[in-house]
Parts: C-alpha cells; sequence; structure tokens
C-alpha cells in the first residue's frame, strides 16, 4: 500500500531519520508512537507529500486515496454551517445536484431529447453513488461525534477550535478513503465521543495510521505499534500493551548481548594492550586492532521510563472536609448545568470528573475553585489550600524566562537542585532548564505548568485537562506525582488510562446534579456497562444535605394525570400509522421519478415533482407534530 525506503528526513544538521524503512499493508491498524519532538507529526506530512524526503524514497499507487487529519485543520474557517462543510465530502454527489439542479430549471422551457438524456444520465450517476443518502450519513457520523441536530446547521465558524476539528474528522470518514492518517484525533474530544470514534474505527475497512498519546485508545484499535526513536522505526505486532510487553522482553535480551559484548571488547583490549609492545606479536594485535573497531556496536538500553523521585509536600494538612457544595444552582442562555445539585470532597479523595463536552465538567471546576459565578454555597473547609490547573494558565508563563526562572519566581523557597531535581522529572535535563519559554513547544509547557503547580504548598489541586499535549512518558510522571501526592485532588481528563491510575473516586453530572461512584475508573466503566445494558435511569450518589421532601400529588392529580397520557398515547399512535402512510406514498414517488416514462416525460416529471415535495412537507409536518407530542409525553411521565 505504501512503501517507506531508507528514508532520511534532515532539520538543519539534526537527521530526524536516518534509514528509517516502514511498510503499510492494506487493512493494517497501527499505532505511531514515540516521545513528543520524534517526528511522528512530520512522517504523516512526508507520507502525504507535504515534506519531502532528504533521501530515500515514499512510494504508493496512484489512485490511493488518503484522508488525512492534522491539527493544522483547526485554521479552517467557513460560514456555512457544519453539516454543509462535513457534506463537502462528497464533491461528485453535490457537482452532480447541482447539475440536475440546473437541467430540471432549463426543462420547465426546453423540451428537447439532449436536455433529458443529460438528466436522465446525471439522475442515474447520482443514484449510483448513493447521493440520496448521503445528508443521512453525514447527520450519522456528526451525531456520533457529539453534534445535536440543531448544532448541524449552526456555522463552522462559531464553533470553538475542537469542536471545528470534529467537523474536519467527520469530512475526512465521509469520504471513505482507503487509508486514515489520524494526528492525534481524540485531542478537544469527550469520553463519549471518543468511544463512538473507537467503535467506528474498529469497523473501518482500509487501513489506518493513528498518532496517539491515549494508551487506552491505541488498546481498542490497534493491531500494530511502530516506534518512533532516535531516527529509526520499529514495528511491533500487536496493541500498546503488547508492545511494552514485547519492549520489555527485546530490552533484556539488548541488554544481556550490550554485557555480553562489553566483556569481549574488553577482554580483547586487554589482549591488544599485553601484546602490541612484542615485535611478535604485533601483526597479531593490530588483525585485532582493525577486528576491534569493524565491530558492529550493540547499544545499551535506555530507560525511557523516569521515575519521580521527590516527594510533594504542604506545610499543613487540611481538615475532614475539604469542599461542600450545597443547593448550587447554574444556567447558561441555551443550557441548564446545575439545580439544586450538592457534593462533598472529603480529605484524601483523588476524583476524576468525567462526562461528556458540555454538561459542566470545567463550569464544576471553576466553581469549587471559586472563579465561577453560581447561586447556591460552594464552601471551602479549615486548612485548606488550593491550586486551579487549567490549560489558559500557559498564556501566564512569563515568555522571556528560562525554565529555571520561570520555577524560581514561582517557588522561591526551593532551592535550585529542588528545581532542577522537579524539572528532570518532568523531562527537562541539563541545559534544557535554561531554555525560554517562548522557544517551548504546547507539550514542554504544559509540562513546565504542571511543575509549577506541584510545587506549591496547596493541600487541594483542581486540574483542568491536565494531560491535553503531554505525550506518554510526561503522563506516566503526572501519574507518579499524583499517586505520592498526600493531599486531595479532583481533576478533568480525557485519558483513560490516566483517570484509571490515579482516581478512587468518580464524579459525573446527571439530570443536573452531582453524582459519584465510588471506586476507581476501570471499575465505574464496568458498573456504568450493567447499568446500561439494565436500562437503568438512576445513579449512585454522593452523600447530601438533606433536602425537603417534595409533596406527593393527590390521587385525583394523578388520575387526571393517567387519563392525560392515555389520550396523547393514542393520537401518537394515530400519528406514527399517518406517517408509515405518508413514507410510503413518497418512497413510491421516488420509484416513480426513476422510471423512463416518467423522466423522459417532462410535463409528467413535473407533475411527479411537485407530487412529491408536497407529499415531503406533508410527511415533514405530521413528524414535527409526533415530535411535540412526543415531548409532552415524556414531561407528563417524567
Amino acid at each position: 500500500m505504501i512503501a517507506i525506503n531508507d528514508l532520511t528526513f534532515l532539520i538543519g544538521s539534526r537527521a530526524l531519520y536516518e534509514d528509517a524503512n516502514w511498510h503499510i499493508k492494506p487493512g493494517e491498524k497501527i499505532g505511531l508512537i514515540g516521545a513528543n519532538g520524534t517526528g511522528k507529526s512530520t512522517l504523516l506530512k512526508i507520507i502525504v507529500g507535504e515534506y519531502a524526503p532528504s533521501l530515500g524514497t515514499i512510494s504508493m499507487a496512484k489512485d490511493l486515496k488518503i484522508g488525512y487529519l492534522n491539527q493544522d485543520l483547526l485554521s479552517y474557517d467557513s460560514h456555512h454551517s457544519i453539516l454543509h462543510v462535513a457534506m463537502e465530502a462528497f464533491e461528485r454527489q453535490n457537482q452532480l445536484h447541482d447539475e440536475i439542479e440546473i437541467l430540471l430549471k432549463k426543462i420547465e422551457t426546453d423540451y428537447s431529447e439532449e436536455i433529458l438524456n443529460k438528466l436522465s444520465d446525471k439522475q442515474q450517476e447520482f443514484e449510483a453513488l448513493d447521493g440520496y443518502s448521503i445528508e443521512y450519513r453525514a447527520n450519522e457520523i456528526l451525531a456520533g461525534l457529539g453534534f445535536s441536530t440543531e448544532d448541524q446547521h449552526r456555522p463552522l465558524n462559531t464553533f470553538s477550535g475542537g469542536w471545528r476539528m470534529r467537523v474536519m474528522l467527520a469530512k475526512i470518514l465521509l469520504q471513505t478513503p482507503d487509508i486514515l492518517l489520524l494526528d492525534e484525533p481524540t485531542n478537544h474530544m469527550d469520553l463519549p465521543s471518543i468511544k463512538w470514534l473507537e467503535a467506528y474505527l474498529n469497523g473501518f475497512d482500509g487501513a489506518i495510521v493513528i498518532v496517539s498519546h491515549d494508551r487506552y485508545f491505541l488498546d481498542k484499535i490497534v493491531n500494530r505499534i511502530v516506534e518512533s526513536r532516535k531516527g529509526k522505526l520499529t514495528i511491533y505486532s500487536g496493541n500498546y500493551s503488547f508492545y511494552l510487553e514485547e519492549k520489555a522482553l527485546r530490552g533484556e535480551i539488548q541488554k544481556g548481548e550490550f554485557k555480553n559484548q562489553q566483556a569481549k571488547i574488553k577482554q580483547e583490549e586487554r589482549l591488544i594492550e599485553r601484546f602490541r609492545a612484542k615485535a611478535s606479536k604485533a601483526k597479531m594485535a593490530q588483525s585485532r586492532m582493525k577486528a576491534l573497531d569493524k565491530m558492529e556496536r550493540v547499544d545499551d538500553v535506555d530507560d525511557d521510563n523516569p521515575t519521580v523521585n521527590f516527594r510533594f509536600k504542604f506545610s499543613k494538612p487540611s481538615g475532614r472536609h475539604v469542599v461542600r457544595i450545597e443547593e448550587a444552582y447554574k444556567k447558561y442562555p441555551a443550557i441548564d448545568i446545575l439545580e439544586n445539585a450538592d457534593g462533598v470532597i472529603e480529605k484524601g479523595d483523588k476524583i476524576a470528573l468525567i462526562g461528556a463536552n458540555g454538561k459542566g465538567k470545567s463550569t464544576l471546576l471553576r466553581i469549587i475553585a471559586g472563579t465561577e459565578t453560581f447561586k447556591g454555597m460552594c464552601e471551602t473547609g479549615h486548612n485548606v489550600t488550593t491550586t486551579f490547573f487549567a490549560q489558559h494558565q500557559l498564556e501566564s508563563l512569563h515568555l522571556d524566562n528560562s525554565i529555571l526562572e520561570e520555577m524560581q519566581s514561582f517557588a522561591p523557597k526551593h532551592s535550585d537542585t529542588e528545581l532542577r531535581s522537579i524539572l528532570g522529572c518532568f523531562l527537562f535535563t541539563g541545559d534544557d532548564v535554561f531554555k525560554k519559554i517562548r522557544v517551548l513547544s504546547g507539550g514542554e509547557k504544559s509540562r513546565v505548568a504542571l511543575a509549577k503547580s506541584l510545587t506549591t504548598d496547596s493541600n487541594f489541586l483542581i486540574l483542568d485537562e491536565p494531560t491535553n499535549h503531554l505525550d506518554i512518558q510526561s503522563v506516566n510522571i503526572l501519574i507518579q506525582a499524583l499517586q505520592q501526592y498526600e493531599g486531595t485532588f479532583i481533576a478533568v481528563s480525557h485519558d483513560r488510562y490516566f483517570l484509571d491510575n490515579v482516581a478512587n473516586k468518580i464524579w459525573f453530572i446527571e439530570d443536573k446534579d452531582i453524582n459519584e461512584y465510588p471506586g476507581t475508573y476501570a471499575e465505574y466503566e464496568e458498573w456504568q456497562a450493567k447499568r446500561e445494558k439494565a436500562g437503568e435511569t438512576g445513579g449512585i450518589k454522593p452523600a447530601k444535605v438533606a433536602k425537603p421532601k417534595k409533596e406527593e400529588p393527590k390521587p385525583s392529580e394523578i388520575e387526571e394525570k393517567k387519563k392525560q397520557l392515555k389520550k396523547l398515547n393514542l393520537q401518537l399512535q394515530v400519528l406514527e400509522d399517518e406517517i408509515a402512510e405518508k413514507e410510503k406514498a413518497v418512497k413510491t414517488l421516488e420509484a416513480d421519478i426513476a422510471k423512463e416514462e416518467i423522466y423522459s416525460n417532462p410535463t409528467k416529471l413535473k407533475e411527479v415533482n411537485e407530487r412529491y415535495n408536497v407529499a415531503k412537507e406533508s410527511l415533514g409536518a405530521v413528524q414535527l407534530h409526533w415530535e411535540q407530542l412526543a415531548e409532552e409525553i415524556m414531561i407528563l411521565e417524567g
């Protein structure tokens, strides 16, 4: 499918890749991994032709259709609706649709055979390309990626960068390419959308190459791992978990080979040193020296998993109750977030706050941090000192400071040795600490901001998407840091591996209330799956302040409600029968339009088209009535 042979790519004098080889085969689902800066995104750009290799070749079939999602697409702007943008994927179908509309307009005055034949040909091609279902397919994929029906008619330029990226992903998926190249597709996605994407990619017939730092996501999808490291591409069969096991095994073998070779080299060096001064043995010594120089050296195994070797301290522990939320109300013009919500965070809680985007996770964090207005009460407990980490704090880094200077100004009580030790844990070693903030990548700035957050004298941390822009190594470091942290924290993240390894309690917003599951993320997932299977609607609630009991309805009110529900359900049944009849009529008219005796006769075609449009409008009106009635029934039943 795609063959990369002896690839070398230079950035200045530095070789990002050197004699790298990789063959992508049809149907393979590949995770392309490696630390930040090892050239993963660059490699995808080389494959699609945005960059040219310094040496080597990239070969592929001429008709290969590539779908490429990258972070540069965030800059795409349009005043069209996102449904329109997604449907731009159907280039030929859209072109045919416009041409058919023009021909139908012409046919009102021009009945020539030439126009009729053109219209017939266009309609046949449009039908062969499944043109009548393209809007349905676009609706389906946009809904899976978290867009409501109303959202789909909003202009693209009214959405934030993360949501725009989802639209571009929808457009790429609708193009049904032979191979998908996805660069961090889960960035800015909530958990429900990530799970939907997992299911979609598992059913995708073509090849997939995914650059991702989400190891759970990789485990669910890929059957091969390609590691970009030290300018080479190393291939492992299996998912990410298998890669870890296989790499550890290969590392043990390599370590043994390295030790054996080093012992042999030392032995040879001693022999050469012993005999090189003797004239009778000088020739033998020279021969051994040449053989030693030509020996292909085995590298020692580098430790790719640095450990956090310092403890986070705070001068005073908090009281038992860290935060109490009572009767909290928070509403935006378009959505209600919280209504009479209660929650308690106790000392030692490690809480993962999860849920779909738009449900109020970040809003709740800001309420807890005291930076969001709301109705109700949010009270911080005795001796609680708080640090709030959010992505916008990256903007508050002082660009002219070096990394070390930034840490010194934030944590003056720490010595330079302590600060350099902390920075070393976040992969800033040696002279790296003297780099200016302005030259750092997004991931490096995140690591600096996190290092600052974890040097504070705080016993309560609020973390909003701390894993964004972090590679797998950096996520592991953050996990170790939070596992050692003896205080309390609440974190929002879409990285399930991170959540499963740090949280002992799960919070989720449901029915405008704060709900709690007392366990790990993996246990919550298992519980939630059983809950959905059983069709339950309730959740396990946190300890709450007692609320006044709702007044029970009177028997007469209950009877009246039952009568009303019965009446509405009967009306709903009548509408459902009417919808079925009208759908049947629409399909009959669609079939008539496709008949030769109809589309070849302008008068009949015009008549059938008019009847078809009337039937569609009538069907739409009945469907709208059904939706209104169904909503009324749901309100009564609730």
